[in-house]
C-alpha cells in the first residue's frame, strides 16, 4: 500500500504551480529535484508577501520594517538549528548554498589546518563542490587531496578508508552523505565516527540528505555540515552551513564587509562573534521568508512520509527501468535515496536529455558535477531521474516509453 492515497498526491501536487505547465505540448514531468526542487505556492505566497509588506534590510535599522525582516531571518536560523539538531543557533551560518559553505570552511579551516604533507580525504564520488575547494586550499598549503574509492556498486570502500586514515597524515576528511550522481546514502555516522576516534576533522555535504531525511548533527559527530534551500523546496541563493562552536570560534572571517565586524579603525579591526563575523554583507534577505514556508510544507506533510513516498518512486523506477534490453543502471548500493542514474547503448545521455524534453520530460543529463564519479564507471555522462514527494508513478511510466521509443529512434 502507497504511502499516500492517489487523492492526497493529487492534492500535494496541487500545490506546486509548476506542475500545470505543458512543455513542448506535453504535461510536465518534472524528474530533476536533485538539481532543484519546485516549490509550493506557499513558498511563493511568503516571498511575495514578504516583498509587499516587510522588505527591509536586516539587522541594521531601528525602524519596524528592518526589525521585522530581522525576526523573520532569524526565527529561520532558529529553525535550522532545530532541524539539523545543533546545540545552540550560533552554529548556523546563512551562506548563498552548499558550495559557499564549503568554499567557507576550506578557506578557513581548511588554511589554518593544512599543513605541507597533509592530506584532505574525500569520496570518490564527490560533487566538485566538495572537491575542488580543497583541492585549491591545500595546493596553497602544499597539502594534498587523496580519493576515498568506491567499489563497484556505488558505496565507499570503508575498509580502504580506514587504511588511509591510519597510513596517511589525513587532517580533513570531506564526505558527502547522499551522492548526486548515483543516489548512493553513504554510511557518513561510521565514517565520521572512525575519523573522530584518530583526532580527524570532518565535514559533511548533505546537499541531497538534509531535504530527504532526519538527521542530527550531534549524534553524528560532524565538525561541519552544508546544505542549500533550494534542494528542499525552498528559494535559490539560500544554503546553511553547521559547524561546532569552538572550531567557529577559532577560524578567521572569510569576507570582510559590513555587520561581520565589531570596530573598525585605520588602526585595526575587530569582529564579530559567530556566525556573524562569516555573514558579511547584505544578506539574501528574501530568501528566509520563502524557507520558513518550505519548511511549513515538509512538516505538514511529515520528513518520515517524504522519504518513505520517495523510495517507493525509486523502488518503482528501478523495476521499470530494468526491464529495458540495453540500459544500464549505475549503482546498485542497497540504500540509496530518490535518485536513479542510467546509460543507454548506443545513445549519447545529452541527445537522451533533449528526445525526453521534447515529451515533457525533464531529468538531468551529463557528468552531473561529478566527473571523478564518471571516470570511475567508465562513462561520460549519465541520464539521471531524480524525484520528489509530487512525483507519480505515471510520469515514471511516461519516462520508461520516453525512453523505449528513443532507442528506437537511435537503432
Amino acid at each position: 500500500m502507497s504511502v499516500f492515497s492517489p487523492e492526497e498526491i493529487a492534492a500535494i501536487r496541487g500545490r506546486f504551480p509548476i506542475l500545470s505547465r505543458v512543455v513542448n505540448d506535453k504535461p510536465l514531468a518534472y524528474l530533476d529535484s536533485a538539481a532543484s526542487s519546485q516549490v509550493p505556492e506557499q513558498v511563493i505566497e511568503a516571498m511575495a508577501t514578504f516583498q509587499r509588506t516587510t522588505r527591509a534590510n536586516v539587522h541594521r535599522g531601528v525602524h519596524r520594517l528592518s526589525q521585522e525582516a530581522t525576526e523573520v531571518h532569524e526565527g529561520l536560523r532558529d529553525r535550522i538549528q532545530r532541524l539539523l539538531g545543533a546545540s545552540r543557533r550560533e552554529e548556523v551560518i546563512f551562506v548563498r548554498g552548499t558550495t559557499e559553505a564549503i568554499n567557507l570552511v576550506a578557506w578557513t579551516f581548511g588554511r589554518q589546518k593544512l599543513n605541507a604533507l597533509d592530506v584532505v580525504l574525500a569520496g570518490e564520488l564527490e560533487h566538485h563542490a566538495n572537491l575542488v575547494p580543497w583541492q585549491i586550499v591545500a595546493a596553497e598549503r602544499g597539502a594534498r587531496v587523496e580519493k576515498i574509492p568506491a567499489l563497484d556498486d556505488g558505496t565507499l570502500d570503508f575498509e580502504a578508508y580506514e587504511r588511509l586514515l591510519d597510513s596517511l597524515p589525513v587532517k580533513i576528511v570531506a564526505i558527502q552523505h547522499v551522492s548526486n550522481a548515483l543516489g548512493t546514502i553513504h554510511p557518513v555516522e561510521r565514517f565520521v565516527q572512525a575519523a573522530k576516534r584518530r583526532g580527524v576533522a570532518t565535514l559533511v555535504d548533505g546537499a541531497q540528505s538534509v531535504p530527504h531525511m532526519r538527521l542530527d548533527v550531534q549524534a553524528l559527530g560532524c565538525d561541519f555540515l552544508a546544505f542549500s534551500a533550494h534542494k528542499m523546496y525552498g528559494p535559490t541563493g539560500l544554503g546553511f552551513l553547521y559547524g561546532r562552536y569552538e572550531l567557529l570560534e577559532s577560524m578567521p572571517p572569510w569576507q570582510g564587509g559590513g555587520d561581520m565586524i565589531d570596530k573598525v579603525s585605520f588602526s585595526g579591526t575587530t569582529f564579530h562573534e559567530p556566525p556573524w563575523r562569516f555573514e558579511a554583507g547584505t544578506p539574501h534577505y528574501v530568501a528566509p521568508s520563502g524557507m520558513n514556508a518550505a519548511l511549513d510544507f515538509v512538516e505538514e506533510i511529515g520528513m518520515e512520509r517524504i522519504a518513505a513516498r520517495e523510495h517507493e518512486l525509486l523502488e518503482y523506477a528501478q523495476t521499470r527501468l530494468r526491464e529495458i534490453e540495453g540500459l544500464r543502471i549505475l549503482g546498485s548500493a542497497p540504500h540509496k535515496a530518490g535518485v536513479v542514474s542510467f546509460v543507454l547503448e548506443g545513445v549519447h545521455h545529452y541527445d537522451a536529455g533533449l528526445f525526453l524534453d521534447q515529451m515533457g520530460i525533464a531529468v538531468r543529463t551529463g557528468h552531473h558535477c561529478a566527473q571523478p564519479a564518471m571516470e570511475r564507471y567508465g562513462v561520460t555522462g549519465t541520464i539521471r531521474a531524480s524525484f520528489a514527494v509530487f512525483n507519480t508513478e505515471s510520469e515514471i511510466d511516461r519516462l520508461v516509453a520516453g525512453v523505449i521509443r528513443l532507442q528506437k529512434v537511435f537503432q
